[in-house]
């Protein structure tokens, strides 16, 4: 018996060691001819481990995993599987493992999601009706709270300073124009706000949105809800553009400012549970021509501020407002108009569309389009992208001429 397990140790013993010198000069060919070797060695032990039958590679051979020393210790069942060339390594198993899985997956959730969708979806759509008629009801009270609102000096900024101002609400406004802040701002108090701060700033500029939100919360300490709306919008072909450099201000101003803004503004919203309001567009899924950076910035603030509703959870309520045709000062000067053909689109009054923006907000809304039969449109490009592309195109598209700038 102890003669056969003796003959059966050096049985092994010469396996492995043949398996040694194989594994050596296969690594010594592969690192002559490529100067990466490629020799993969895989080890597998059926019973108690070998602890001096591996060991670690030198630095200059990484690329193999282990070398096999000679034995000191052993034992008697081993199995070393000797694997040479990446294309025959268990990596390219397990990812052909994967490759499969992931076209059974592919088959089979599409039909599976659409079940779901139907056996839930009618009790979702009730859930959804019954919270926002409780949301309806106990609609926050910003009377008396601090609402910051940038590009205040025209369009919905202003109406949401005004809407905010009936409702009580202390404002702080921003945009570039002072002169014109401090109309908004007379009027504000006029219809009813209690105090209010203009404070002149571009959003394009880091320093200026920290000195902003810092000067806010020092006068009035506490910051409530944050009504991001600035946007400049530069027209034209992208073809025809000449300095690309030119649409940087439209990304700076239109995704950046918000950005930075909300970056100051989150340690003051989480004290207060408070609210950030970010106006996007319909830009932001519509392929709007002669607006391509423009409605690339719009697509980005909706990903970022869903990114950011997932991040903070309940702490900070976020509201993506996505409206549409509103009759603005950027809409309606001549810059546009003649660049962009939108006369035969009914448009909204910024009036309308802020009271709209702020009912919303004090809901908890997660999201708004105003008009709302805007809504139709993502489900437009979702099952027939090519019909929402084409009326884009022969509806939009103007005369042609020199891109122009509005803000």
């Amino acid at each position: 018996m102890v003669s056969t397990i003796e003959s059966s140790k050096k049985r092994v013993l010469k396996k492995l060691e043949s398996l040694r010198k194989s594994v050596t000069a296969a690594y010594s060919v592969e690192r002559n001819r490529t100067q990466t070797p490629r020799v993969r060695v895989a080890i597998f032990i059926l019973s108690n481990p070998l602890p001096t039958l591996l060991t670690p590679l030198p630095a200059h051979k990484k690329s193999c995993l282990f070398h096999v020393s000679p034995l000191i210790d052993y034992s008697t069942s081993v199995i070393i599987l000797v694997l040479q060339g990446a294309s025959f390594s268990i990596q390219l198993q397990t990812a052909k493992a994967m490759d499969f899985i992931h076209k059974l997956i592919n088959i089979l959730f599409p039909p599976i999601a659409i079940l779901l969708l139907l056996f839930f979806l009618p009790p979702y759509l009730i859930f959804k009706y019954f919270s926002y008629i409780i949301r309806s009801f106990c609609s926050e009270n910003v009377a008396g709270k601090v609402v910051l609102i940038t590009g205040a000096s025209s369009g919905i900024g202003e109406h949401l300073a005004y809407e905010y101002a009936r409702k009580g609400a202390r404002l702080a406004l921003i945009a570039r124009r002072e002169d014109r802040l401090c109309v908004v701002a007379d009027e504000s108090r006029r219809l009813g706000s209690p105090d209010v701060v203009v404070i002149p700033a571009d959003v394009s500029k880091l320093e200026d949105c920290k000195r902003f939100i810092d000067k806010a919360v020092n006068y009035f300490g506490r910051l409530d809800h944050l009504a991001s709306n600035a946007a400049i919008v530069k027209l034209g072909l992208f073809e025809d553009v000449t300095q690309i450099s030119e649409f940087a201000p439209t990304m700076s101003t239109n995704f950046w400012g918000s950005a930075y803004g909300t970056h100051f503004a989150v340690p003051h919203l989480r004290k207060s549970k408070g609210k950030i309001i970010v106006i996007a567009s319909v830009a932001g899924w519509a392929p709007l021509p002669k607006t391509s950076f423009y409605n690339a910035g719009k697509a980005a603030l909706i990903s970022f501020y869903e990114t950011l509703r997932v991040e903070f959870g309940s702490d900070i309520g976020i509201t993506i407002v996505t409206p549409g045709l509103i009759k603005t000062d950027m809409v309606q000067g001549e810059a546009f108009t003649s660049e962009v053909q939108v006369g035969f689109i009914p448009g909204e009054s910024a009036e309308g569309c802020a009271k709209a923006i702020v009912a919303s907000a004090c809901r908890g809304d997660r999201c708004l389009t105003e008009p709302s039969w805007y809504r139709v449109g993502p489900l437009l490009k979702m099952l027939c992208p090519e019909l929402l592309e084409w009326a884009c195109r022969l509806t939009l598209v103007g005369r042609p001429g020199s891109s122009k700038k509005t803000s």
